[in-house]
């Protein structure tokens, strides 16, 4: 089963940490996506650009209307995901828990739905 794990993180607290710590937190992740792939289940990661440079997109009434800033404005943002592939909920919480983020923020656990048709993600 596939899950979503989103990392959320106050921005502007994690910018206050010493460059050297936040660059440290992006290897713990790279490490923990290396063993993910190693065992076949991971999907995908990466860090999000700052929530500051968000545009959102709807369509009302036939007309594209684009809004600068996040969706919601909280006190905490999405900084980044894991895409995991994985038996169960528990091995998702278990990654979820080794997920550096999980350290300065909270780790959203969401299951992904399975939709027939969509294209297989090209191989990189």
């Amino acid at each position: 089963m596939k899950y979503m794990l989103l990392i959320h993180h106050d921005e502007s607290t994690f910018g206050k940490r010493p460059e050297q710590e936040r660059q440290s937190l992006l290897s713990e992740s790279v490490q923990l996506a290396n063993q993910l792939h190693a065992k076949g289940k991971y999907l995908g990661a990466a860090p999000l650009h700052p929530s500051a440079e968000t545009n959102c997109v709807q369509v009302r009434n036939g007309k594209r209307v684009v809004t600068e800033g996040p969706f919601a404005e909280t006190r905490e943002q999405i900084g980044g995901y894991f895409l995991v592939d994985v038996k169960d909920l528990s091995e998702a919480i278990d990654i979820a828990g080794r997920i550096p983020g999980a350290r300065i923020g909270t780790v959203e656990v969401r299951p992904v739905t399975e939709v027939d048709g969509l294209p297989t993600p090209a191989k990189g």
